[in-house]
């Protein structure tokens, strides 16, 4: 390696992009175009970046196994910053075999993060703990070992372990201190704002109240039967049961929790189960099904009690009957949580994450975009799409495979 190669690299080490890029501007060799990629990515050059990645990895030769490897770790990071997020696992498993086997243990180490924090956004949970588990106590440098901490500290507050979390994001400030990299700082400092900030919203008797991630938390423990909002179930305690493939049913149950300790009237449950203004016999004895269904569903959580003019919600156990509500409301809400990262996504990014149609992404898109609360950039298959600034609360509990239940 020449004195300028190894001066750039330094550099970039050090967070000094600038710095890195004078030393290799005027340069087109594969190791120069290398060190340049990583800078463009730096900067936010995302395409750019990638462009001289494949560039410098079809560059070197094909017995430059450690160089190429090296080039594809850091495509796959750029793939992830721009939100690519197709294709299988094993080509970032293999890079990590082959850095691993040539002695660059820190670039292994990153493959497996970068692997790790697709997982994470794509809410494989379980995947992702697996990937983690194999980073655990292994040395690193402090910047890997600060993103390490993040992804743990998302990965806890998924899963509502909030302690957990807070010690990962604290472990995380330390190490970002070591690296002495303002942008990985700012990125620790941003994600513990975000957990001191509103989460849900607790409703209860007619009244409202915005609860942070800590204090959701602390709801969901108190033995109270929750009518969760946020991952459309109901929850006492331990028992959990899961209405998010019942959308009637979940509109139901979360009808006669609002109105809880009361009842409410038949005509505006059909109305809030069903869509409908007018009433006539065949909703109402559409409503019977449907009421028998939950029924049937809830037995060790609660009864459904018919009343003269409607039906009320009876806990078996708990002693109050609250709903947890999302920040934002609707069904585009977990589409938002995705692109409130900041990032920019392609569509076909946020349907593999969301576990649904292109299409269907594509119109609940525009339907924000008309709302005003996303924007979009460039065009076709180089589409890609922001969220508008959302400030005062965090949307953890929006995102794909949110609060798993043990």
């Amino acid at each position: 390696m020449d004195s300028l190669i190894a001066a750039s690299a330094r550099a970039l080490a050090a967070g000094d992009v600038l710095a890195a890029l004078k030393h290799v501007a005027l340069r087109d060799d594969p190791a120069a175009l290398a060190l340049r990629g990583i800078a463009m990515a730096q900067l936010g050059e995302l395409a750019r970046a990638r462009e001289l990645l494949r560039r410098a990895r079809r560059g070197f030769e094909t017995h430059e196994v450690l160089a190429r490897a090296r080039c594809g770790l850091a495509e796959a990071e750029v793939s992830l910053a721009m939100r690519e997020l197709g294709g299988s696992s094993r080509p970032l498993l293999a890079i990590a075999t082959i850095l691993e086997s040539r002695g660059d243990h820190a670039n292994a180490l990153q493959a497996l993060l970068i692997l790790a924090r697709r997982l994470l956004l794509l809410g494989k949970l379980q995947e992702t703990a697996s990937i983690l588990a194999q980073l655990d106590g292994r040395p690193m440098p402090p910047a890997l070992a600060a993103m390490t901490e993040l992804t743990s500290a998302a990965l806890a507050l998924r899963g509502l372990r909030v302690n957990e979390a807070r010690e990962a994001l604290e472990r995380a400030r330390v190490a970002a201190g070591s690296a002495g990299i303002p942008a990985l700082q700012a990125e620790v400092d941003e994600a513990c704002i975000r957990l001191g900030q509103p989460a849900a919203r607790r409703v209860a008797m007619g009244t409202e109240h915005a609860l942070r991630i800590d204090q959701v938390q602390a709801l969901l423990d108190s033995g109270a039967l929750v009518v969760d909002a946020c991952r459309r179930g109901i929850r006492v305690g331990t028992d959990w049961q899961s209405l998010a493939r019942r959308p009637v049913l979940f509109a139901l149950a979360r009808a006669l929790a609002e109105a809880w300790p009361g009842g409410i009237e038949r005509d505006a449950l059909i109305a809030r189960a069903f869509g409908m203004r007018h009433c006539d016999e065949t909703l109402r004895a559409r409503l019977r099904v449907e009421i028998g269904r939950l029924r049937a569903l809830i037995v060790t959580q609660a009864r459904i009690e018919a009343t003269p003019d409607g039906f009320r919600l009876l806990p078996c156990t708990a002693t109050e009957v609250m709903v947890l509500a999302p920040p934002i409301e609707g069904e585009q809400a977990a589409l938002a949580a995705l692109l409130d990262d900041g990032a920019a996504w392609s569509t076909s990014a946020l349907a593999l994450a969301l576990g649904t149609s292109q299409r269907g992404v594509q119109r609940a898109l525009v339907e924000l975009e008309t709302a005003g609360r996303v924007r979009s950039s460039g065009r076709g298959r180089a589409q890609r799409w922001r969220s508008m600034p959302l400030t005062g609360f965090t949307t953890i509990l929006l995102l794909p495979a949110a609060l798993p239940i043990d």
